[in-house]
């Protein structure tokens, strides 16, 4: 009996690209009352921040409808109410080349790229929405408009592929996608759906969202996706989410470790083999408590690849038990592989 055909649409498979578009994962923490220039909070969310200001970073509950229950909050607690024209604040949406090969970005063959969103923000007006790569010398801008202050709005926007350039394919930054929140006159153009090789990320009449103290921006549902439409948003499971964000961030709680050494050199105590294979091999940092060691003299980690790694342990002395994180003290150690 032969085998019915099926057909295939637009919707059919994993279209979203991005992993944690719903916001629900959030590994380093729930809040962060100050931003660096870097991940702060909730996964694969990069904050660049050149400015006079303070803002905050929180997993929030408010969203727009029952679909969601998780969004990213960026709150100001301190105010810049004029900002220079080398100045900026904005979110970063990275992919790794691998993720987009499909998208032939560089060739003749480039496809369109749809990126879509819920945001909500206390300033109406025009936003930065650009898509870069990781040279920094191409740049598509186009305005994401917020039409009424305090409210949930879907934003849908369309970039004609890049068929120039030079985008990575492999394990490095393949392209981003940054919404700004408040930019310099430096970075601020004209150009709309074109590639450019200077640095124009957002709209001449750009709003200064950091202005006020107690301003605010939300944003949820962020899907990126091959093609000229957008779907509707595509929802993975927590655990999903989850792995594919431990690519580029994890961590092990509740480490304890105990090891007896015959000599005073150190030795492989254990093999720590993260969640999921991690893009490259991470760095990782060792977070201890008070009072969690015994007859320690070094802790150190070697063979880091992006699977796993060694710890190595020393005795202060020779025929001596070693040991940290115990006693109730538990040590944690996260391994960073952002791009």
């Amino acid at each position: 009996m032969p085998l019915s055909k099926i057909q295939l649409s637009s919707s059919t498979g994993r279209r979203r690209l991005n992993p944690n578009g719903a916001m629900l994962v959030s590994q380093r923490a729930t809040t962060k009352a100050t931003l660096i220039n870097g991940y702060n909070c909730l996964d694969r969310v990069y904050t660049y921040k050149n400015h006079d200001g303070v803002v905050e970073e929180s997993q929030s509950t408010d969203t727009p409808n029952s679909e969601f229950y998780n969004s990213l909050k960026h709150r100001v607690t301190t105010a810049d109410t004029s900002i220079a024209s080398t100045q900026y604040h904005a979110l970063s949406f990275r992919l790794e080349g691998n993720s987009v090969t499909q998208l032939g970005f560089g060739t003749s063959g480039a496809k369109k790229v749809t990126v879509s969103f819920w945001v909500k923000s206390s300033v109406a007006g025009a936003y930065g929405a650009a898509l870069r790569n990781l040279g920094g010398n191409r740049f598509n801008q186009a305005t994401m408009t917020i039409n009424s202050a305090d409210t949930w709005e879907k934003k849908s926007i369309t970039y004609t592929g890049d068929t120039s350039g030079t985008w990575p394919k492999d394990n490095t930054e393949g392209f981003q996608l940054q919404l700004s929140q408040a930019m310099g006159t430096a970075y601020q153009g004209t150009s709309a759906d074109t590639w450019v090789t200077t640095v124009d990320v957002a709209p001449s009449n750009q709003v200064n969202w950091l202005a006020t103290v107690g301003n605010t921006f939300y944003i949820t549902g962020l899907q990126i996706e091959e093609g000229s439409t957008a779907t509707e948003f595509e929802h993975l499971s927590f655990a999903e989410e989850l792995a594919l964000c431990q690519r580029y961030y994890s961590k092990i709680s509740s480490v304890d470790v105990a090891t007896y050494h015959a000599t005073s050199g150190s030795s492989p105590t254990e093999n720590f083999t993260y969640a999921q294979q991690m893009r490259a091999a991470p760095t990782c940092t060792l977070t201890r408590q008070g009072g969690d060691s015994f007859n320690l003299a070094s802790i150190n980690q070697r063979n880091i690849t992006a699977d796993s790694f060694n710890l190595y342990v020393q005795a202060t002395s020779t025929n001596q038990m070693a040991a940290f994180g115990h006693n109730g003290n538990p040590a944690t150690y996260t391994m960073e592989a952002d791009l």
